[in-house]
């Protein structure tokens, strides 16, 4: 690892005086220098061979176009990028300008690059100012974007680099599977297709190079929900009165008797005696051509949906419709929908119109679709954590490239409480006199309804605030704008924690720089990192400082007797905060819940691969379901 790093920086070192000498080339002369490279790509010369150059003009290219200089441990993060490993850049180290980089070098080979951000806002943004550093060098740039036709879908995959999220180029690939049909024997990885074919075009032309920023996000945290496209089924009114019998029906059902539920699965099941209850229970008529099987495990749907999901934390209400909210980034996802019923269960439960429900179609998990490319790299801030599952699921490698500058952070003693409401008053405690002294604060929350609660508790102490959420998406930059100012405070899901920057104010950095609120462990060490990384970016100065309760979000995992006892025996002396030691209860309920999520992802990859295994050998395509049944 490190002979590595050290072989990069003297690589790094050599490309910057390389990039000097091209400053001194008039404009003519340069893009005529580069115009060979590309000739010399398209003609199949090695691209280690070109990378130097190749890699020069673009930060010269970078300079003259945006004003924006690379660093050399940037330049060390683009070589790593290009040789396929996961570059680990501490937040605010310009992963974005890094990127262009290799993006640039592999978009010369004419065949698509790739680059993966996790929302559109992030998509459009970069590939609107970094493709104007592309377009001096008369390369291409697309941005696939949600709502998008097909056509203008097929020309923004054409350029030479592509930006765009994991779901949407996700589910172009399973849209042209179902226009090439359910009859191909299989489909190699790697295969362009026949763009001359006549009938119903593919949009994407293969899949040569993915870059992807946030790859822990993506690669790992969104991979465990499959992406789906889904086919309408019949009998929608009985349907209908399904979902919203079962909404009223399972109050009437009593836990441990006549179903258990699982927290750390969420997931519940009847029980016998619960089946026989169901069975009893007076239906309307339109269920009579519903068999009792499918009543059962529909019933499980609806308990399911009213234990384990919470509107402000799983989801939010937007004009009507449910929307996931993603743990990992705090955002919406757009497009996403629970399957087998559960999302009608919840539109149910929210007494929303409820959708149709819809089979599977066509489907692939996020592993699997990012094996498809020839070359896989990506960038994050937190990937040492998840290393192990990069090199087993994606055979890629995580490194470290050290900081620009030293980082400062200072991270100070965290807190526990018996009660939220004992942590809230902390929390009102220090932000005041944070902003006393003249600083910014980051108020970090695990989901929706925990940041409105928050800003009702700060709102009726007179604190001014901005709250940064999925209900606030779009003003979401207007919002991180004025973040690093004095006496700011932003209260924010992980939103803010994914590629946004909050600039500070002189003053604030001559103060002590923003400070983070963690006002909860979340259920991903790497999460955590996230948010306590938007503080003393590039060398500033800044601080951090995690507040925990027992009745936090992430403790739900242990049964209500548990936390019932917990509690009790932390209010048994009476104090409002508690010691140290309750820090380790914390810790262990978060490796807790990592190690279960790496279960479930293990899981998904390997059912996936089976049934993967068996519609090759029958000669159908791998990827495509009720189209074939």
């Amino acid at each position: 690892m490190f002979r590595r790093v050290d072989r990069w920086r003297r690589e790094a070192r050599s490309i910057l005086r390389r990039a000097e000498h091209f400053h001194t080339l008039k404009e003519k002369e340069f893009r005529d220098r580069f115009k060979q490279l590309r000739w010399q790509a398209r003609g199949g010369a090695p691209l280690k061979r070109l990378l130097p150059d190749v890699y020069a003009a673009g930060i010269v290219a970078s300079q003259r176009v945006l004003g924006m200089t690379h660093f050399e441990v940037q330049v060390m993060g683009a070589i790593a990028l290009f040789e396929g490993n996961i570059a680990e850049m501490q937040t605010g180290e310009g992963k974005t300008l890094t990127a262009v980089l290799p993006a640039l070098l592999r978009g010369l080979v004419g065949r698509g690059t790739h680059v993966v951000t996790s929302n559109d806002y992030l998509a459009k943004r970069d590939a609107e100012t970094m493709g104007q550093v592309y377009k001096h060098l008369d390369l291409t740039t697309g941005c696939v974007l949600a709502q998008m036709p097909d056509d203008e879908r097929k020309k923004m995959y054409d350029c030479d680099i592509t930006y765009g999220t994991a779901s949407e180029m996700g589910f172009d690939f399973l849209r042209d599977r179902l226009k090439k049909g359910a009859g191909t024997s299989d489909y190699p990885q790697r295969k362009l297709f026949d763009r001359n074919q006549q009938g119903d075009q593919p949009v994407q032309r293969g899949h040569y190079f993915a870059l992807i920023d946030e790859s822990d996000s993506i690669l790992i945290d969104e991979a465990r929900t499959p992406l789906i496209i889904g086919v309408s089924q019949q009998n929608r009114a009985a349907q209908v009165a399904l979902y919203r019998w079962c909404r009223d029906s399972v109050s009437k059902l009593t836990l441990n008797e006549d179903f258990i539920y699982d927290d750390h699965k969420r997931v519940a099941h009847l029980t016998d005696p619960g089946c026989r209850h169901v069975t009893l229970m007076a239906k309307p008529v339109l269920l009579d051509t519903i068999d009792t099987e499918r009543i059962y495990q529909h019933i499980e749907k609806a308990l399911t949906a009213k234990l384990a999901y919470q509107l402000g934390r799983d989801y939010i209400v937007d004009e009507g419709e449910i929307v996931i909210v993603d743990e990992g980034t705090g955002r919406k996802m757009e497009g996403r929908k629970w399957q087998e019923g559960l999302h009608q269960s919840v539109e149910a439960k929210e007494f929303l119109d409820v959708t149709e429900q819809t089979g599977s179609a066509a489907t692939i998990t996020i592993q699997s679709f990012y094996q498809h490319y020839e070359h896989l790299a990506g960038m994050t801030g937190t990937a040492t954590q998840a290393r192990r599952e990069f090199k087993r699921v994606y055979k890629i490698k995580v490194c470290v490239i050290p900081t620009n500058r030293p980082c400062i952070r200072k991270g100070l003693k965290s807190r526990v409480f018996p009660t939220q409401a004992h942590k809230y008053e902390a929390i009102v405690k220090d932000v005041k006199e944070l902003i006393h002294h003249g600083r910014a604060v980051l108020i970090g929350t695990p989901s929706v309804t925990a940041s409105e609660s928050l800003a009702e508790v700060l709102k009726a102490q007179g604190i001014p605030h901005q709250v940064l959420n999925a209900r606030f998406h779009e003003q979401e930059a207007d919002i991180v704008k004025h973040a690093g100012e004095k006496g700011k405070v932003m209260i924010a899901t992980n939103m803010a924690g994914r590629g946004t920057d909050i600039i500070l104010d002189q003053i604030v950095r001559e103060n002590g720089g923003l400070h983070v609120i963690a006002t909860e462990m979340h259920s991903s060490k790497r999460i955590d990192r996230q948010l306590v990384g938007r503080s003393a970016r590039q060398g500033d100065p800044g601080s951090f400082r995690f507040y925990l309760s027992l009745q936090d979000e992430l403790l739900r995992v242990l049964s209500p007797r548990k936390r019932e006892k917990l509690l009790k025996q932390a209010l048994r002396f009476g104090r409002s905060e508690l010691g140290s030691n309750w820090l380790r209860l914390f810790k262990r309920v978060q490796k807790k819940i990592e190690k279960l999520d790496v279960k479930t992802r293990k899981q998904l990859l390997k059912r996936e691969k089976e049934q993967r295994k068996k519609f090759r050998e029958i000669g159908l395509d791998p990827y495509l379901e009720m189209v074939q049944a």
